[in-house]
């Protein structure tokens, strides 16, 4: 497990831009239009943009999905939820302008002051600073390494490309100045959020008392609706071992299923970054996809697993080789997680 430090490299003032008068400022828009987990690891950043200006609305425009953490995020006023054609990484929306004018009109209709796009390494803010433009928010900020003329008004060199999504984050903020208030995740799970994940334990036959398991593709395994074909197979597969499926959950509900699991075997998604952020243990069969330092867990015991292969890191969405890099040991997987949660134990075969 990493410490929860942000790392030595230099915070300096934004390369373009004077200081932005946040005492003055009413209402602010950050952006984060792509994956939970990516939303869940903005919360430090929401953390110290609250702490720096109390009394400002803070509105977060995020992808349907991304949007469905809000009732458990701290420090939010309210979401935007849109589909962005600069995030289609199918090509699969229609071409459509008045789309995206409306984009700018219900941005506009905002009257923010200042908007902050969060990007990963791999992402351009130029495609919303140009809506944060037409719609006339006056103050503009975010990374980036590539000539974006003036749609910008406050434009920052980003840290090295390996750093930590947090810490990118909490460096862009800081250039604005906006000190870290920590780097820990952090999501609230409302009471009725908790009532919902125990009923479904209760009807996939776990007892409210019984420590388990939540495998996230006796142990819990849950996932999305879409994902309800590939939960009965690991169920099936599993056969008498004391596995149980939980239907699908909304968001709140699946974050009180994780904060009530002794540990959490996931990928690395969204379920990872929910785990570190509800105080979770976590072992994680990690992809090639991406670097460990860039999204690994670091306030909880965490353990990840993966298979260093030649065409990592891809930042692929799909693979053609049969994924090489989750050629993982189950049993490994699973002595780890019951060596990271000694209040689990084997379960009986015989029921």
């Amino acid at each position: 497990m990493r410490p929860a430090t942000v790392p030595p490299f230099p915070h300096p003032a934004a390369d373009r831009g004077g200081p932005i008068e946040w005492a003055e400022t009413r209402r602010i828009l950050l952006v984060r239009p792509d994956n939970p987990g990516d939303v869940v690891m903005l919360t430090p950043a929401l953390r110290a943009l609250r702490a720096h200006v109390p009394d400002a609305r803070l509105d977060l425009l995020a992808s349907p999905v991304g949007s469905s953490l809000a009732p458990v995020i701290p420090y939010l006023d309210g979401t935007l939820a849109i589909s962005p054609v600069w995030q289609d990484s199918d090509g699969r929306m229609p071409h459509d302008p008045d789309r995206e004018l409306a984009l700018v009109s219900q941005v506009k209709a905002g009257r923010y002051d200042v908007v902050v796009v969060f990007t990963s390494f791999s992402q351009s803010p130029w495609p919303m600073a140009y809506v944060a433009y037409l719609a006339g928010i006056p103050v503009r900020a975010g990374h980036s390494k590539e000539f974006g003329g003036s749609l910008l008004t406050h434009w920052v060199t980003p840290p090295p490309d390996e750093t930590h999504q947090v810490d990118r984050c909490l460096h862009l903020l800081e250039a604005l100045g906006v000190p870290p208030a920590g780097t820990h995740l952090e999501l609230r799970v409302p009471d009725d959020a908790r009532d919902r994940a125990a009923a479904a334990l209760a009807r996939a036959g776990i007892a409210p008392a019984r420590p388990y398991a939540l495998l996230a593709p006796a142990v819990a395994v849950v996932g999305s609706a879409g994902e309800r074909d590939l939960v009965a197979e690991v169920v099936s597969a599993a056969g008498s071992l004391g596995v149980a499926a939980v239907g699908p959950l909304d968001t709140p509900a699946f974050v009180a299923l994780v904060a009530g699991a002794a540990v959490a075997v996931t990928n690395d998604s969204g379920g990872m970054h929910v785990a570190d952020a509800v105080g979770t243990p976590v072992v994680v069969a990690f992809s090639g996809t991406e670097l460990e330092d860039q999204l690994a867990p670091r306030t909880v015991r965490a353990e990840l697993f993966r298979v260093p292969t030649s065409c990592s890191p891809c930042h692929q969405f799909r693979c053609p080789f049969g994924l090489p890099c989750l050629d993982l040991d189950p049993t490994e997987l699973a002595g780890t997680a019951y060596e990271l949660a000694p209040r689990c134990r084997p379960p009986d075969p015989e029921g």
